[in-house]
């Protein structure tokens, strides 16, 4: 794999669609069918067409293929998708430390029942430092706080 990180374009949208869904269907399997709508409309309509994205571009074949998207809001992490076919091959690796640069604290919020997503976050040095009962769509899924911070590796509360 070749892969390339850019900048998010009106283009990419329906590709960084396709990796958000196909990513949350192989790991968010505590989400009902009905979750799953209720969001990817969210995703689809509101979020992806108008936030800024970096994505990650499998240029080895030369289509191009969007294979994960990233987004930051200042220190925040906000978003990290990767296409299931690609897991486990270092994308996401490049692109929480491509956005942990310039930074030295950088905040996530991760679902408690994402089990490897957490787990991927820990492994990457971010530790627990609360959480939320509720998403930020006030639904009751549970979320972690988590930190990161460069240097010894203890997080700033």
């Amino acid at each position: 794999m070749a892969i390339t990180l850019r900048p998010s374009t009106l283009a990419d949208v329906d590709a960084m669609f396709r990796v958000w869904h196909d990513a949350v269907r192989a790991t968010h399997h505590f989400l009902s069918e009905e979750d799953i709508a209720f969001y990817a409309t969210m995703v689809r309509e509101q979020y992806l067409p108008t936030a800024a994205f970096t994505v990650a571009v499998d240029d080895a074949d030369g289509a191009g293929r969007v294979v994960g998207f990233l987004g930051v809001t200042g220190s925040k992490l906000d978003a990290l998708f990767i296409d299931p076919a690609v897991h486990g091959r270092g994308i996401g690796r490049r692109m929480v430390e491509f956005a942990r640069a310039g930074h030295d604290v950088m905040d996530l919020d991760v679902n408690e029942a994402n089990d490897a997503a957490r787990a991927f976050y820990e492994h990457m040095g971010f530790v627990r430092i609360g959480r939320s009962p509720l998403d930020d769509q006030g639904r009751p899924m549970p979320l972690l706080h988590l930190r990161w911070t460069r240097g010894d590796g203890k997080h700033v509360a």
